[in-house]
């Protein structure tokens, strides 16, 4: 239920800015450094599995909200890859659980270095010290919207 309280004005827009911009941010940095050519959700299910350890392709599903046929073809991929391996659940047998391998742990990590390596660039090159110095005031604010 959404709260009765009207909205300030600035809070709408800032809203709107933020939502806005971090689209644009993310996209930039998609297109910076493709992760070896995978696909979105390719490169989303080796994240989750870089972050969150083995996963049953089940549990993948439900935590992508995807289907259990896309997350079994996208790891089949990941798998031809060699950068997920599958190994028997030791709880259960009849499971499959899949874990990122060392080639999946270090193509995530040249992504993640060449993505920011573009916008260190990017900040380096388009704004000054200070601004600089806004744009960190700016990400302790909007980390304390997240909750963290």
């Amino acid at each position: 239920m959404t709260e009765t309280r009207e909205l300030s004005a600035s809070a709408v827009r800032a809203a709107h800015e933020v939502r806005v911009v971090v689209g644009r941010l993310r996209r930039r940095l998609r297109e910076s450094h493709q992760a070896g050519e995978l696909t979105l959700t390719q490169t989303s299910l080796l994240s989750r599995l870089e972050r969150e350890g083995p996963r049953t392709a089940s549990d993948l599903a439900a935590a992508e909200g995807i289907r259990p046929q896309s997350v079994a073809a996208s790891t089949a991929v990941l798998e031809e890859r060699g950068l997920v391996t599958r190994r028997p659940d030791p709880d259960d047998g009849r499971r499959q659980l899949l874990t990122i391998s060392p080639r999946g742990r270090e193509l995530i990590d040249s992504t993640r270095a060449a993505r920011e390596e573009w916008l260190a660039r990017a900040l380096h090159e388009r704004l000054t010290d200070d601004e600089r110095g806004t744009v960190l005031a700016a990400m302790e604010l909007l980390d304390r919207v997240t909750d963290r």
